[in-house]
């Protein structure tokens, strides 16, 4: 072998492959990515929003363990792609129903509340994605009281 290709070996041979295209973005993977949005608005993502993230994608999509990881894997990079919340949530907001809406803003709740300390952060980003959903303080209140109970 020269010296040539060797070198070109060794400089390429650390590279990493190029991710997957980002899916087509729907309501599902849109309720995902708020998901990992709104754990991640206070600067932290620990393992309990994690593993909360997982279980809340495979308890509302009928999801396995793994494939709910996997889901949540997907919506990360949705998140680091996809600079807009508004644009999650109208989604969300145009395709679902009303009482899907309110779950999906319990399910965030549940995720801020997964690691045991509501930051101001967490909660603006809950009440920006209350809006964008079209539901009202009220509803959020709700969707807050059926998350602390769960």
């Amino acid at each position: 072998m020269d010296v040539a290709a060797f070198l070109h070996r060794l400089r390429h041979a650390f590279d990493a492959p190029a991710p997957p295209p980002l899916p087509e973005l729907d309501e599902k993977l849109a309720l995902g990515a708020l998901l990992v949005r709104t754990a991640k608005s206070d600067r932290t993502y620990v393992l309990a929003e994690i593993s909360k993230i997982d279980k809340l994608l495979a308890r509302l999509f009928g999801l396995k363990p793994i494939e709910a990881a996997k889901m949540r894997a997907t919506c990360e990079r949705l998140d680091r792609a996809a600079p807009d919340t508004g644009r999650f949530a109208h989604l969300i907001r145009e395709t679902v129903s009303f009482d899907a809406r309110a779950d999906a803003l319990e399910a965030l709740w549940e995720v801020v509340l997964a690691d045991g300390d509501i930051r101001p952060a967490e909660e603006a980003m809950c009440d920006e994605v209350r809006e964008a959903l079209g539901l009202s303080h009220e509803d959020a209140e709700t969707a807050r009281v059926r998350a602390e109970s769960a």
